[in-house]
C-alpha cells in the first residue's frame, strides 16, 4: 500500500525508535561477530545477506522486531504498520470501531477501495492545520443495493488523503435466486451503480455537498487480475455541475475471484442496449408529456401560468420526472407513527440551493435522497419528497403538493386523503398539519364559511410515485380547491402505464434505490450534557463581562426537565400533557416574594456558541440572563432528542429566580 511521503518518513521514524529502543543494531552485531567465528572458515571470510538474515531468523531476532512492531497483513497480503499515535489536526467525532466482517463463502462480495484523491484545486491554499485545531474534512458516503458505508473524515486539501475499504454484497433481489453464487454474466445483468456522495463539514460543523457521483463498477468483470483502477472525475453540483472538484483514485476487486472473465466486446453491448433502453422509453415519456401539456393548456389558457411540474432537476443537473424523487419508505424500527416520520422530517436543516451572484431567482435543485440525508440539510422539495415516501410507507395515500405560499412565493408540501374523505395538508419544514376545508363561493352570504389556517394560497399540481394530477379547477386558490382526485374534469390525470415505465422502482431510467434510513449516533443525554455546561460558562462569562455574579441553581434546572419534554411531545403529537405538574413544581420551588421567569427555545443544530448568540437576540431571554435583583439563582435546562440520520431537536430553556424589590 503506497503511503504519501509524510506518512512514510514518519513511519521510517517510528520504527527507528523502535529499533533502537530494543537495541537491536547492538544483537545484529554480536549475531554477526559469532556467524564469522564459529560458522565460517577462516579462509573464507565473506558472508553473504542472506546468511546473515538465517543466522537472525535462528536466533529470533527478527520475530521479535516484528511482534514489537505490530505488523499486521490485510486482505492484499500487504504489510502494513498500524501507528498508535492519533492525528492531531482534526477530531473524528464519530471514530470507527474497527471489527472483523463474516464474509459468506457462498456470496460474491466487490471490495471498493478509495486510494487518496488529487486535484482539489479549491483546497490548494489551504493552510496547514497546527497541532490540536479542527479543520474542515472531506467524508465520503456510498449506497450501492440497499447498503450503506461511510468513510473516515480526512482534512480537506489539494490531494485528501482518502484511504478506506468498503465491502460492497454483491446479491440478486429474488429470493430463489438469492442464495446461489452469482456468475460474471448474472452480475452484469445488474446496473445499479454505486452513489458516492462527498460531504464538506467545515470548522463549526456546517455541512455543504461537493460532489455526487454515480460509479459504474462492471468494468471489473473484464479484469484479468480481478483487479481494476479508476480514476473517477468528480463533477460540481447545482450551478457547478459542469466544473471539475478533483479526482477519486478508486481499486476495485472480486471476492471470491471470478472463474470465468468476460470480454470487453460483450460489456460494451450491454451498456449500449441499456443506454438505448433508457433513452427509448426516455424519448416516449417526453412525447407523451408534451402532448399531455398541450391537452392541458387547452382546457384554460391561464394553466399556463400554473405551477404544473413535470421535470426536475436533481444536484447534477440532471432532469427526471418528478414521480421518480418518490417511493414507498419504511422505516423500520427508527420510527413508530407517521406524525413522528413528520417530525423527523422537520428537524432536518433547511437551506435552499446556493446561487452565484445576486437576483432573486431561486436555484432549482432536487437532491436524491442519499444526498439530502448525508448533508442533514436541504430545500422544502427535498423535505417534501422525504415525508411523503414515508408516509406511503406507513399505508397512507400521499402526495406532494407544488403550488405558492404568501406573496407568491413558491412552495412544497405534502397532503394525505383519508378513506373518510379528509384532506391533511403537512408541511414538511415544521412538521405542522392543518385540516382543509374548502369554501364554497356559490353558498349565500348568511352561510358562515370556514379561515383557514394553512399558509398556502395556490396549487397548481399533485404527484407521487404512481400518479400525477393537475389542478384543472377555474380557480387555483386551495381554499376553493375541491380534492377530488377522480373526477378528471378537476384534476387531469397523466397515464399511469407512462409514469411506470420511467418511475418504477426496476426503471433504468429512474433514481437510484432509496437508502435505508440509520439509526441515530447521538447519544442524547451525553449531548444534553455537554451543550449545558457550554451554556453555563457562556452565562457566566457574559454576566462576569457586565459586572454580574453567577448563583446557579441545580434543582431548578432539574425541574425545567419535564417542559422540555411536554414541548417536543407537543411538537410531534400536536397533545398538549404533563403541563399541571410542572407548574405545580415551580410554585414550590419558588418561595414567597419571588419572581420566576423562564424562557424555552427550539433549535436543530448542537452549536452552543450559535444557540446563545440566538437566544441573546430575544429580549425576554436577554432580560433573564441580565437579572439584577436580590438573591438571583439562574437556571438552564437542555434536552436533545435524537432521531434517524443524527438528525436531532434540541430543547433549551433559560430560567431565573429572585426577590422582587419594589
Amino acid at each position: 500500500m503506497a503511503l504519501p511521503p509524510d506518512k512514510a518518513s514518519e513511519m521510517k521514524q517510528i520504527i527507528r525508535q523502535q529499533l533502537a529502543k530494543m537495541d537491536v543494531h547492538g544483537r545484529i552485531r554480536e549475531v554477526l561477530a559469532e556467524t564469522i567465528r564459529d560458522e565460517i572458515a577462516p579462509e573464507h571470510q565473506q558472508l553473504s545477506t542472506d546468511d546473515l538474515m538465517k543466522a537472525l531468523r535462528r536466533r529470533g531476532i527478527i520475530d521479535d522486531v516484528m511482534k514489537e512492531l505490530k505488523v499486521v497483513t490485510d486482505m492484499n497480503n500487504q504489510e502494513v504498520t498500524l501507528d498508535p499515535k492519533p492525528s492531531t489536526h482534526f477530531v473524528d467525532r464519530q471514530p470507527p470501531v474497527l471489527k472483523k466482517t463474516n464474509i459468506d463463502p457462498t456470496r460474491r462480495y466487490l471490495y471498493l477501495q478509495v486510494l487518496g484523491g488529487k486535484a482539489f484545486l479549491e483546497h490548494l491554499q489551504e493552510p496547514e492545520p497546527l497541532p490540536g485545531q479542527t479543520c474542515s474534512t472531506f467524508t465520503l458516503y456510498l449506497l450501492f443495493r440497499n447498503q450503506r458505508f461511510r468513510s473516515k473524515p480526512v482534512p480537506c486539501a489539494c490531494e485528501p488523503d482518502f484511504h478506506d475499504g468498503f465491502l460492497l454484497e454483491v446479491h440478486k433481489d429474488s429470493l430463489g435466486d438469492g442464495s446461489k453464487m452469482m456468475d460474471a454474466t448474472t452480475m452484469l445483468s445488474i446496473c445499479d451503480p454505486v452513489h458516492m456522495v462527498l460531504i464538506k463539514t467545515d470548522m463549526f460543523g456546517e455541512t455543504s455537498l461537493v460532489a455526487s457521483y454515480f460509479l459504474e463498477w462492471r468494468s471489473v468483470l473484464v479484469a484479468e487480475n480481478r483487479i481494476t483502477n479508476i480514476a473517477v472525475e468528480l463533477l460540481g453540483v447545482g450551478t457547478e455541475s459542469k466544473v471539475s472538484v478533483g479526482v477519486l483514485n478508486i481499486r476495485l476487486e472480486m471476492y471470491p475471484q471470478l472463474n470465468k472473465i468476460l470480454s470487453q466486446e460483450i460489456i460494451n453491448t450491454q451498456f449500449a442496449l441499456e443506454r438505448q433502453k433508457t433513452a427509448e422509453k426516455e424519448r416516449l415519456f417526453l412525447v407523451y408529456a408534451k402532448q399531455w401539456w398541450r391537452e392541458y393548456l387547452q382546457i384554460r389558457s391561464s394553466h399556463n401560468t400554473r405551477l404544473v411540474k413535470i421535470f426536475a432537476q436533481d444536484e447534477n443537473g440532471i432532469n427526471h420526472p418528478v414521480c421518480s424523487y418518490i417511493r414507498p419508505l419504511r422505516a423500520g424500527r427508527l420510527l413508530d407513527t407517521p406524525r413522528q416520520a413528520a417530525r423527523f422530517v422537520s428537524v432536518l436543516g433547511y437551506e435552499r440551493a446556493p446561487v452565484i451572484g445576486g437576483g432573486s431567482g431561486k436555484q432549482e435543485q432536487w437532491c436524491t435522497l442519499l444526498a439530502f440525508l448525508c448533508r442533514s440539510k436541504g430545500d422544502c422539495e427535498d423535505h417534501a419528497n422525504l415525508l411523503c415516501s414515508l408516509l406511503l410507507g406507513y399505508g397512507l395515500e400521499a402526495f406532494v403538493c407544488v403550488g405558492t405560499k404568501a406573496k407568491a412565493v413558491p412552495h412544497t408540501w405534502v397532503m394525505t386523503c383519508g378513506t373518510d374523505g379528509i384532506i391533511t395538508f403537512w408541511e414538511s419544514l415544521t412538521g405542522h398539519r392543518y385540516i382543509h376545508s374548502p369554501i364554497h363561493p356559490d353558498d349565500p352570504p348568511l352561510v358562515e364559511q370556514p379561515k383557514p389556517t394553512y399558509p398556502y394560497r395556490t396549487i397548481g399540481c399533485i404527484f407521487n410515485n404512481q400518479a400525477f394530477l393537475a389542478n384543472c379547477q377555474p380557480s387555483d386558490a386551495v381554499e376553493v380547491c375541491a380534492f377530488d382526485l377522480r373526477d378528471e374534469s378537476k384534476w387531469k390525470p397523466m397515464s399511469e402505464e407512462a409514469i411506470k415505465s420511467v418511475c418504477s422502482p426496476g426503471a433504468t431510467t429512474s433514481l437510484p434505490p432509496f437508502p435505508p434510513l440509520c439509526a441515530s449516533t447521538i447519544d442524547a443525554a451525553v449531548a444534553s450534557n455537554e451543550i449545558e455546561l457550554q451554556l453555563r460558562i457562556l452565562v457566566s462569562e457574559y454576566r462576569k463581562d457586565l459586572g454580574l455574579t453567577t448563583v446557579w441553581d441545580d434543582q431548578l434546572s432539574y425541574l425545567l426537565s419535564p417542559a422540555l419534554a411536554a414541548y417536543e411531545l407537543e411538537r410531534t403529537t400536536s397533545i398538549s400533557a404533563g403541563n399541571e405538574e410542572f407548574q405545580d413544581a415551580i410554585r414550590r420551588a419558588v418561595p414567597d416574594g419571588h419572581t420566576f421567569k423562564g424562557f424555552p427555545i427550539h433549535f436543530v443544530y448542537r452549536n452552543a456558541r450559535r444557540a446563545f448568540a440566538t437566544c441573546l437576540r430575544s429580549p425576554f431571554c436577554e432580560e433573564i440572563i441580565c437579572c439584577r435583583g436580590d438573591q438571583v439563582r439562574l437556571a438552564v435546562r437542555v434536552r436533545v432528542f435524537a432521531y434517524p440520520e443524527s438528525a436531532c431537536a434540541v430543547w433549551i430553556m433559560f430560567a431565573c429566580k429572585y426577590r422582587s424589590v419594589l
